[in-house]
């Protein structure tokens, strides 16, 4: 089964739409074609779905294209009603990495639920130029957004690059992991994964099913 794949829009917290689960979820169901369309839906339609459409809803095993992504580029698919980012990083994305470990509050990731096994390592992925996270800020739930560019003025001239939460400022490294003294309390997730090949991805299996 295949889905769709498109950019979300940056979220905004401030009518606490973006931080309610459910809410988020019906966003994502029915962004207009001047938006971010992402295929499925939320799980109170799943009456009114395709019975793919219904699979996917129910957290079926989503699989992904991946042959377009290039580097410094990201998708975005849905999965269980959440967003999945999909990054291919480049190799100064991978440098950051350990450029910013000293600064984040669990470099090693040592909350087993955050990732697989597969993902305990300093990328967080099964492959080292492919991070696949669920986008969603472990702190009240918005969806945080890129701030790629090392240096952004905004975050200070040693920004190592990474994702800011606008919502209340908790900013993550190029594998999702949470810099010290922000409101998230953990990295972000690392959902169950797998390649069917070196260009399909299978998000919500470890294995290809």
């Amino acid at each position: 089964m295949s889905i769709s794949t498109s950019s979300l829009p940056p979220t905004d917290c401030a009518d606490g739409a973006s931080c309610n689960p459910s809410r988020r979820a019906l966003l994502l169901a029915t962004a207009g074609a001047g938006g971010a369309m992402v295929v499925g839906a939320a799980v109170p339609f799943v009456g009114s779905l395709t019975p793919s459409e219904r699979a996917m809803a129910a957290g079926a095993p989503v699989e992904v294209d991946i042959d377009k992504l290039a580097p410094g580029d990201m998708m975005v698919v849905e999965w269980r009603g959440k967003p999945v980012w999909i990054l291919r990083r480049t190799p100064g994305m991978l440098a950051a990495l350990a450029k910013a470990e000293p600064h984040l509050a669990d470099p090693a990731s040592t909350v087993e639920a955050q990732q697989p096994e597969y993902a305990r390592n300093l990328q967080r992925s099964r492959r080292p130029d492919v991070f696949v996270a669920v986008g969603i800020c472990t702190h009240l739930g918005c969806s945080p957004s890129s701030a790629f560019q090392p240096g952004n003025p905004a975050l200070g001239a040693d920004w190592p690059g990474g994702f800011l939460c606008p919502c209340h400022g908790s900013t993550f490294d190029f594998a999702g992991r949470v810099f010290r003294n922000k409101p998230a309390p953990t990295n972000l997730e690392v959902p169950p994964h797998a390649y069917l090949s070196d260009t399909r991805l299978i998000i919500g299996a470890d294995s290809p099913v």
